[in-house]
């Protein structure tokens, strides 16, 4: 009887899709979770971006490497909070560090002296460069740096530039980031790396944290679907930059 008894607990532990833990398992890692960690990768990675799209708002911090073919890609370190309809937040580059604002089209730079006069003679010279120093600079939508300091604080872009990885996916180890129970999707490309992507399983399968391939930066992502405020800055604080030096250049560092 007994035997018989114990046969039949082990038939049962074995018929049970979860590990429970009184059956000598381990614990399941999706227990309690939105459920994308047992998905396909790519459908793991479908799914995150698909979210980050549908969020209203997201903060964003970590490093990212442009323009990296042939090794000669810049570095910038950014730290942005980003909506629909515009952004704000920092970026530092070799160029130096300057704060960015959007608000629909209107898109404004804030920077020290020293990054507006880098000696040549970009902006107008010292002159000018002392008028734009601490002013919210009003960045033409001619001016060939629009596009680029724009991308910056385009919720849509900068994600789509970041969240897609490379080469063959693989569902990886179950981890956290920031408190927060996630599953990590790994790209392997002809070089060996495509990136790693960190989703959530928690709530909705928000990207978490995503590392580019090739070692071309790392980037966390969080407080999604926080609102903030985001106005254009007083008349007091704002400078025309083309009336700062006509036929001017930002110095973005290109």
């Amino acid at each position: 009887m007994r035997t018989r008894n114990a046969a039949g607990v082990m038939a049962l532990c074995l018929g049970l899709a979860t590990g429970l833990t009184a059956c000598g398992g381990g614990e399941d890692p999706d227990a309690g979770t939105n459920g994308v960690g047992k998905l396909a990768p790519a459908t793991i990675q479908d799914k995150a971006r698909a979210a980050a799209r549908q969020a209203d708002a997201v903060h964003l911090s970590g490093s990212v490497l442009s323009g990296s073919a042939g090794g000669q890609g810049r570095s910038y370190r950014i730290d942005m909070r980003l909506k629909k309809d515009g952004g704000t937040g920092r970026v530092t580059s070799d160029a130096g560090s300057f704060e960015l604002l959007r608000a629909g089209d209107e898109l404004f730079l804030k920077a020290d002296g020293t990054f507006w006069n880098r000696g040549d003679g970009a902006t107008g010279g010292a002159g000018a460069a002392g008028k734009l120093n601490g002013k919210y600079v009003k960045v033409p939508t001619g001016d060939p740096a629009y596009q680029q300091l724009r991308g910056f604080t385009d919720k849509n872009v900068l994600l789509d530039g970041l969240l897609g990885l490379h080469g063959k996916l693989s569902r990886g180890a179950h981890t956290t980031v920031g408190g927060v129970r996630a599953i990590r999707v790994n790209g392997t490309d002809a070089k060996g790396t495509g990136g790693t992507l960190d989703v959530s399983l928690a709530g909705e399968p928000y990207p978490l944290r995503v590392r580019r391939a090739g070692g071309a930066g790392q980037v966390e992502l969080g407080e999604w679907g926080k609102d903030f405020a985001l106005s254009l800055p007083e008349k007091g604080q704002r400078v025309d930059f083309g009336g700062a030096g006509a036929g001017s250049r930002i110095p973005t560092g290109n």
